[in-house]
């Protein structure tokens, strides 16, 4: 596995976004298998602001640390949840955090690659909506074929 912060491009392969969510962690594992398959590397992106990064190590009460600590933080926890779904051991797995809007950024890193992969329901949607806001945006605007799984649909 490698890691990559503020990626300048992504090229081939399978990309994913990843915000911490189930539906993200399901489309990361689903995404996996198949780069498996195709024998082509699976790129999970994670974008960021401060205000979804986790607290860095060096956050003190009045200081502030620079965004490179967050930036660092958000691999960590990357690497953390991807690690947890115990993806195959075949999967060239390389894993990305861009600070930014979500949608936005997936859609600069889709310019270089063959998938997107997005859930249906990520961290921050609103309750009956069929898709999440940055699954709508990627299906929309994506310059590549795109599969968004829906997750804990009853």
């Amino acid at each position: 596995m490698t890691a990559e912060r503020t990626p300048t491009s992504i090229s081939g392969g399978i990309l994913v976004g990843h915000d911490g969510s189930p539906a993200s962690s399901e489309a990361v594992t689903w995404g996996a298998g198949h780069a498996a398959r195709l024998g082509v590397p699976l790129h999970v992106l994670r974008a960021w602001s401060l205000t979804n990064a986790p607290r860095p190590a060096t956050m003190e009460p009045g200081y502030v640390p620079p965004p490179e600590d967050f930036e660092e933080a958000v691999l960590q926890q990357l690497t953390r949840d991807v690690e947890a779904l115990h993806l195959p051991a075949d999967c060239t797995l390389e894993l990305h955090v861009v600070r930014g809007q979500s949608s936005a950024k997936l859609l600069e890193a889709a310019a270089g690659v063959e998938i997107v992969v997005v859930g249906a329901r990520g961290a921050g949607g609103f309750r009956g909506l069929l898709f999440g806001s940055t699954a709508d945006q990627v299906m929309r605007h994506a310059p590549c074929p795109v599969v968004v799984l829906p997750v804990g649909r009853d």
